[in-house]
């Protein structure tokens, strides 16, 4: 089998190990004669899958006990809108940091449903970094305060957690497990699947109690978060097989030293591509500004279209796939999610230094 290192957005790359217990386990699950696709969700089999794999999960981030960890369907995508619906309460407004792409996706969405109070920007540098908590213009009566910890198309990633005198709210798609995170902080959490967590079709919320049973009665019984915590994600049937998948790389990720581990590997990893970069006399060009780098997705550009071309040809043909940036900004994009091995990276930051000497 050919050796190919994916570096794509999403979905992207699973753990080696995940994949090869998944296919082993494929048609008989722990001797119970099922795949674990034909099981009933509500099975004695499935129930200890999705359970071991919440306290899986609730060990590798430090979950708080007053927390619900909700197994949803709709991508983050369907957060957009939910999120507004079940926190807006009585309140008319949020607030929300803009840093890209997902951000003013989140505005959009939010917009039908609450005032939204954009507090900071970073527009003005074309989301090249994260504004200045100093300068952020905060309501003291908004429902919550929304921002992305990490921009996947354009690369920039929070480096901290902002502070917050309301409930916090973060799209933590493309970053989370990826680095230590203190949970109790948070009003809640969510992230679509296919980047840190398993395949796509599997939406991850970690919300606080105490956020429940807001959700006007009028709305769909669908997008309420109380229904779906009171089921144990078991309203309707859930995306059954991304659960498995997730719990094995929980699993997975507790083996590597769990969000410590990955988080030190995560910093080699990224350390290794902006060096390549930042070597290279202006062969490469990152756009972030160097404090809001991201560890999960490092975009970078050269001198010309052409040359662009070029290294995304020869990167192929030296089984480096999905290297080409997002369509709305081009260039290029590594994503290097946690289960991107050490050898990948080595690898595409090795081709990255022979393509300059040999083009340059």
């Amino acid at each position: 089998m050919t050796q190919v290192y994916n570096f794509s957005a999403g979905p992207a790359v699973l753990p080696r190990d995940v994949l090869l217990q998944a296919q082993q386990e494929l048609l008989d699950w722990h001797g119970s004669g099922m795949s674990v696709m034909e099981m009933s969700h509500r099975g004695k089999e499935f129930m200890s899958i999705i359970h071991e794999a919440e306290t899986d999960l609730r060990q590798l981030m430090g979950i708080p006990a007053n927390y619900k960890v909700l197994f949803l369907q709709g991508g983050a995508l369907s957060q957009f809108a939910m999120v507004p619906l079940n926190l807006l309460g009585d309140k008319k407004s949020i607030d929300v940091v803009n840093t890209g792409h997902w951000s003013k996706l989140a505005i959009k969405e939010a917009r039908k449903f609450a005032e939204v109070n954009i507090v900071a920007s970073s527009e003005d540098r074309q989301y090249t970094y994260v504004p200045d908590p100093a300068s952020w213009r905060t309501s003291p009566d908004a429902a919550y305060l929304h921002y992305v910890s990490n921009e996947t198309i354009g690369g920039v990633q929070f480096p901290y957690i902002p502070d917050s005198t309301v409930p916090l709210v973060c799209d933590m798609s493309s970053d989370i497990l990826s680095r230590a995170v203190d949970v109790s902080r948070f009003g809640l959490i969510f992230a679509g699947a296919q980047k840190n967590i398993g395949p796509s079709g599997l939406t991850l919320v970690i919300v606080r109690e105490d956020l429940l049973g807001q959700l006007p009665a009028h709305m769909p019984t669908m997008y309420d978060y109380r229904v779906h915590a009171d089921a144990d994600s078991m309203y309707n049937t859930p995306p059954t097989y991304a659960i498995y998948i997730a719990g094995l790389v929980f699993k997975w990720l507790k083996q590597q030293g769990g969000v410590p581990g990955m988080a030190s590997r995560n910093e080699e990893k990224a350390g290794l591509l902006y060096h390549a970069i930042d070597s290279s006399q202006g062969f490469y060009h990152c756009p972030v500004e160097t404090p809001f780098r991201s560890r999960m997705n490092v975009p970078f550009r050269l001198g010309s279209p052409e040359l662009e071309a070029a290294f995304l040809a020869e990167a192929e043909q030296r089984n480096l796939l999905q290297l080409k940036g997002h369509r709305s900004v081009g260039g290029m994009r590594a994503s290097i999610y946690n289960a991107m091995p050490l050898e990948g990276v080595k690898t595409l930051a090795s081709f990255m230094v022979d393509f300059a000497r040999r083009h340059g």
